[in-house]
């Protein structure tokens, strides 16, 4: 079970006194512990990802596999056959149960794991993580219109470079399928939502990653599979049975990938905040292209090279409005004009 860290969100500015003050700091980089924690939880978060991302293209693409919600739901079975053990092995569960709450992310989570799945079936997965690389700009925006976040202006600006940077990454030979890009970022706006649900569900209703995961499977696996039953297995009942035994061995491996991003991701967020995980998403894409460039001596084009530098720049900027905004202030002709 991760550590809980106490409330917190994405650092924003809040009005007292008439003037803006900063609010309290991102926990995700302000830790009052040790940061091993958070670093071991964020690699295995980056991992999984990663792995399963690639292993779910290769299911679609390699295999002809045809049915993404089919797979999605499964995703959410493996979660309820191993979060329920895992969740009794660990203790009772907690008393007080936000039920509404908890339903409504089953929906959001629903919506933007079958909306995901649907179109990395239908482009390539550079063209899919350029569309997500949009995620930290829908968060912003989400959480300055639902919970009220008033952030500093630069913070705003810092999107700009950070989204475009990751984009521009890996555009580089990009086949973009326009309907297969409006299912990703209408998934990437309910992955944003998601993360502002579940962010508050582990650092304000204080439940822990086991007991998140146990509460929102049960719900989430009926609500997909219902809808492929209806939607994909229904009409081509015959179709599941055709694929071999290798096609079902990812099949597995992806649900197990499955079940450990979602409790990297939750021990993620309770520790930072839903912004926070986004933004290393977008530095994740810089850090393997960087790899990549070191490791295999992979050829990066001169956009690729613009793209890390902007990512790297919006980074900053996010996180440092303050230290920019002085800078800035104190160049050369921007002060304010001297008396006579």
């Amino acid at each position: 079970m991760c550590p809980r860290c106490p409330g917190g969100d994405e650092a924003a500015m809040t009005a007292a006194g008439g003037t803006l003050q900063p609010r309290r700091p991102d926990p995700g980089w302000q830790l009052s512990g040790p940061p091993l924690p958070l670093a071991l939880t964020v690699l295995a978060w980056l991992g999984t990802g990663t792995a399963l991302a690639g292993l779910n293209k290769w299911i679609f693409a390699a295999h002809g596999f045809r049915y993404p919600l089919l797979l999605s739901s499964l995703h959410m079975l493996a979660a309820v056959a191993l979060g329920y053990p895992l969740g009794w092995a660990r203790g009772p569960p907690p008393s007080v149960r936000p039920r509404a709450r908890i339903y409504l992310l089953s929906l959001t989570f629903c919506g933007s794991v079958a909306l995901g799945n649907l179109g990395l079936s239908l482009v390539p997965l550079d063209a899919a993580q350029a569309v997500h690389a949009t995620a930290p700009l829908a968060t912003l925006l989400l959480s300055a219109l639902l919970r009220g976040h008033r952030h500093h202006p630069l913070q705003y600006v810092a999107m700009g470079p950070v989204c475009a940077g990751a984009a521009c990454s890996i555009a580089g030979g990009v086949h973009f399928h326009q309907p297969g890009g409006c299912v990703l970022l209408a998934a990437t706006v309910l992955r944003a939502l998601k993360s502002l649900q579940q962010s508050l569900l582990l650092q304000e209703d204080r439940l822990d990653a086991v007991s998140l995961l146990c509460l929102t499977a049960l719900p989430s696996f009926w609500l997909l599979f219902g809808a492929a039953m209806a939607l994909e297995v229904a009409p081509a009942w015959e179709g599941v049975l055709r694929y071999d035994g290798s096609l079902w061995g990812c099949i597995l491996l992806s649900c197990l990938g499955s079940v450990l991003y979602n409790l990297a991701s939750f021990c993620v967020l309770s520790l930072t905040s839903a912004l926070t995980i986004h933004l290393l998403g977008n530095l994740t894409v810089v850090g393997n292209l960087l790899l990549s460039r070191l490791l295999f001596g992979s050829h990066l084009s001169g956009l690729s090279y613009l793209g890390i530098g902007l990512t790297l720049a919006g980074m900053f900027m996010y996180h440092q409005p303050q230290l920019v905004a002085r800078r800035w202030a104190a160049w050369p002709g921007r002060g304010p004009p001297r008396r006579e």
